[in-house]
């Protein structure tokens, strides 16, 4: 208790630095662990994009290529699949269910999909999550469409309203309008906190219609698709998984790659990854900073101290008392850094967690502090009360030896 109220006392009187020492480590803990939690949530967003689909289909490219076409709606595929082999495979034993994808138009720089109402009923993401609507139902007329949540809060898109797609996904209005088959929005998706919030949903036979000579007076019905451009699969077993893939790789009548979604995303992230370790070597060198920044101020106090080293000497504290005082000083403004630093972190994460969901698709979900967060901060714990041994052993030597009056 003695050595808190002498630490507390000291660093009050020199409250300037020991306002800076705090607020250089709780700034540095802070970014260390807001890019930790954001490295955390980005990987997670890319793997719970999507979930509980077994393999994705596509015409024969890369993998990397077909998962982020399909899933993040970036880039563009090569061919597509004739809808009649879709048909075929779909019929599988093996397979449960399947949804189909059809891309190649945009609307005011947003991915348009083409796809059926099968989206709607068996797509998940963050595993048991499914499609809901803030507003509407899913399409059901030809000219139906829905709309991702980012869509309709960037452009302000409001239930029944008209809209025209465009051939081609660019960030401005698009270089070829399909006037002549316009939609209204028959539903808005609620946010999911993934790029299905970026991205238009038409069925299959309007995405057709929109590509005929004459699309006016259309019937859905009297509309087939000629063909996908890829399609997701969900299997009745799991250990049907690895037989199927080799048999729609090896299928005989077009050429096709199924690639199963875990798979490929681990191998997106490690391409990835080199980032994230920059980052977190960014973070560790400021908070590497941070505890140099305190080493400084802690010895270049020492000559203001030295009169108050020599007084406890000469009432009776011993050296090793002088050593564990600013020791312990040293691990109180770390504790104290650490603690504004998880909170600094807390709070920016609770503050911006809507617009990085909403912006980026990051969900910063999860336990407040993970098994990686509290290694960093008991290693910074440690690392703040070592590096108080530098000023404490220069302290001892020099408190008995300076007597009551101190020379400078």
């Amino acid at each position: 208790m003695i050595f808190l109220k002498l630490a507390l006392k000291s660093l009050k009187n020199r409250m300037l630095a020991t306002g800076l020492t705090v607020l250089s480590i709780s700034l540095s803990i802070g970014l260390l662990l807001t890019v930790e939690r954001a490295q955390r949530a980005a990987e997670d967003g890319f793997n719970q994009t999507i979930s509980k689909t077994d393999l994705i289909v596509g015409a024969r490219s890369g993998p990397l290529q077909l998962v982020l076409y399909t899933v993040f709606n970036i880039g563009n595929a090569t061919h597509n699949i004739s809808f009649s082999t879709y048909q075929e495979i779909a019929k599988h034993p093996a397979i449960a269910w399947t949804i189909p994808y059809s891309l190649g138009d945009g609307h005011r720089g947003f991915r348009v999909v083409g796809t059926n109402q099968d989206f709607f009923k068996y797509y998940h993401f963050r595993k048991n999550q499914k499609v809901g609507f803030a507003a509407g139902r899913p399409f059901q007329e030809l000219t139906d469409v829905v709309i991702g949540s980012e869509v309709a809060r960037q452009l302000q898109y409001k239930m029944g309203q008209n809209i025209v797609v465009s051939h081609g996904v660019t960030k401005e209005e698009g270089f070829q309008h399909h006037d002549d088959l316009p939609f209204q929005i028959s539903g808005i998706m609620a946010a999911t906190g993934t790029p299905l919030d970026r991205a238009v949903y038409i069925s299959l036979e309007a995405m057709e219609a929109l590509h005929l000579e004459h699309s006016e007076n259309l019937k859905k019905e009297n509309i087939k698709p000629d063909a996908i451009t890829s399609f997701f699969v969900g299997t009745h077993s799991r250990l049907d998984i690895l037989k199927l893939q080799r048999e729609i790789n090896a299928f005989a009548k077009e050429p096709l790659l199924a690639i199963i979604p875990g798979v490929a995303l681990a191998e997106l992230w490690e391409g990835l990854s080199y980032a994230e370790r920059i980052l977190r070597l960014i973070s560790l060198m400021v908070l590497i900073v941070g505890f140099m920044a305190m080493l400084i101020a802690l010895t270049t106090t020492l000559n203001e101290r030295r009169r108050e080293m020599a007084i406890l000497r000469a009432v009776g504290a011993q050296s090793k008392h002088i050593l564990g005082l600013l020791v312990f000083e040293s691990a109180l403004l770390t504790f104290l850094g650490v603690v504004g630093g998880v909170i600094l972190s807390l709070g920016l994460v609770a503050a911006l967690a809507p617009w990085i969901e909403s912006k980026f698709g990051l969900y910063l979900a999860g336990s407040a502090l993970t098994q990686t967060e509290l290694f960093y901060i008991l290693g910074a714990l440690a690392a703040g009360t070592v590096i108080g041994l530098i000023p404490a052993f220069k302290a001892q030597n020099q408190a008995l030896k300076d007597g009551l009056s101190v020379r400078f």
